[in-house]
């Protein structure tokens, strides 16, 4: 596999902060590439050294081929970046942004750059100043997605988007790919990985601790369920792949998990005792960390840092 991006010993500190320690990161051409941890866990420190923003400490870095920190005005010609917290300019339009934004590695697609703004529905004659959050990233998408360049690194890209417009997003991507773009997509949301990439590499403090393709990962993923029926839970904690069931006095109600091989039999199990609602939730990166990897992540002190707990957005059927 030809590598559009190769990281070998990658290191940076902050002071005493250890960002990177030793994080080998490989991209290849063409791919969707997940690269999924959570927030604090190096993933925009990481992007910020390929963008030649931040200047390595320790191990080897290529991109394109070239060095990030010397090659970095030739290279941001082949590549776009969308970063996840975007600040425009008050006083342009958004379409004024978008330009300004996309001349800086050549000329604009025009054609591109309207069909993007349309499927996006922002509306770029507004001061970027009276933007939302959402409205604010899609200038952001539009001026990186619309450039035709070799590479895209995509950080955190959909936050503050709604899901219909994260669908629209994850359309363009595939586009991207079709036509034989490579794309880096950091994320903490582990089913955007799963709709969009190829391979995945997980990153905590500063390393890579798994990596592969969603099928050799599948092991990690466990599916939270809450459920009501019309007859009582038995025999839901004896099934293959069930843990952590915590039930009602009637034991009509329960919380637990499944793991994802056993997610069908659980289901057809629950069907025979008569669903009344039934919601699920993909497990978070974090959890999947904790779970896997032993603790919470340590502070510089050795000491750990208490998990905090992170909304979840849960499907529900009836």
């Amino acid at each position: 596999m030809e590598h559009v991006i190769r990281t070998q010993g990658l290191v940076k500190a902050f002071g005493r902060t250890q960002a990177l320690n030793g994080l080998d990161l490989e991209v290849g051409r063409g791919e969707v590439h997940g690269f999924l941890g959570p927030n604090g866990a190096g993933k925009s420190t990481t992007i910020r050294v390929l963008l030649g923003l931040l200047r390595k400490d320790g191990g080897h870095a290529t991109l394109l081929g070239g060095d990030p920190w010397r090659d970095a005005v030739s290279l941001h010609r082949r590549l776009a970046y969308v970063p996840g917290d975007v600040q425009l300019w008050p006083n342009l339009s958004g379409g004024e942004a978008i330009d300004l934004l996309g001349a800086l590695r050549g000329p604009v697609d025009v054609g591109r750059r309207d069909e993007l703004v349309e499927r996006f529905q922002l509306d770029p004659t507004k001061r970027c100043s009276t933007y939302s959050k959402g409205n604010r990233q899609k200038v952001a998408i539009v001026a990186g997605l619309a450039s035709d360049v070799e590479l895209y690194l995509l950080d955190e890209p959909t936050s503050g988007l709604d899901p219909l417009m994260e669908t629209v997003f994850q359309e363009v991507v595939h586009e991207i790919t079709a036509r034989g773009g490579t794309v880096l997509l950091s994320s903490h949301i582990l089913t955007e990985a799963e709709a969009l990439c190829d391979r995945v590499s997980i990153i905590r403090d500063g390393r890579i601790v798994e990596q592969g393709t969603l099928a050799s990962l599948r092991h990690l993923t466990r599916t939270t369920l809450h459920v009501t029926t019309r007859h009582p839970l038995d025999g839901l904690d004896g099934l293959p792949g069930v843990h952590d069931v915590v039930t009602t006095h009637d034991r009509r109600a329960a919380g637990f998990e499944v793991e994802a091989d056993h997610l069908d039999g659980v289901v057809q199990h629950l069907g025979g005792i008569g669903v009344l609602t039934l919601t699920s939730a993909p497990p978070t990166l974090e959890e999947l960390f904790l779970r896997h990897y032993g603790s919470e992540p340590a502070r510089p002190d050795g000491t750990d840092v208490p998990a905090t707990p992170r909304p979840r957005r849960a499907r529900t059927s009836r």
